[in-house]
């Protein structure tokens, strides 16, 4: 082994100095925090020209559902079905884009994905 090598770098504390690791550890609890806050935040959406209306949270949960009568046919059930899936979905990607907004403002970009993140 070529001399130097394989000690990392003198007062660097094996390669990451103490700053550094501060940092990580400040960014580790943020990222934490914010995905804690993200679960518990509720997303809306809303199909049909507003006679079906979901609301999910960020974790994927339906917490509400709501439905216009008017919408209610029973001679096309199917429209119906699809209105539901239609607002669900559609809030569930609000909150998917809001995770995905806020973690790579609190990241500054970072490609995390390999964290779980």
């Amino acid at each position: 082994m070529a001399k130097g090598y394989g000690r990392g770098m003198p007062g660097m504390g094996g390669g990451m100095n103490m700053n550094m690791l501060k940092q990580a550890q400040k960014m580790q609890q943020d990222m934490l925090r914010m995905q804690q806050e993200l679960q518990e935040k509720e997303y809306q959406a809303a199909s049909g020209g507003g006679v079906v209306s979901a609301t999910v949270n960020g974790k994927h949960e339906l917490k509400n559902l709501v439905i216009d009568p008017e919408a209610v046919d029973p001679d096309d059930v199917e429209m119906l079905q699809d209105m539901i899936v239609a607002a669900v979905n559609e809030a569930m990607r609000s909150a998917d884009a809001d995770a995905a907004s806020t973690m790579q403002s609190l990241t500054g970009g970072l490609n995390l994905g390999g964290l779980g993140l």
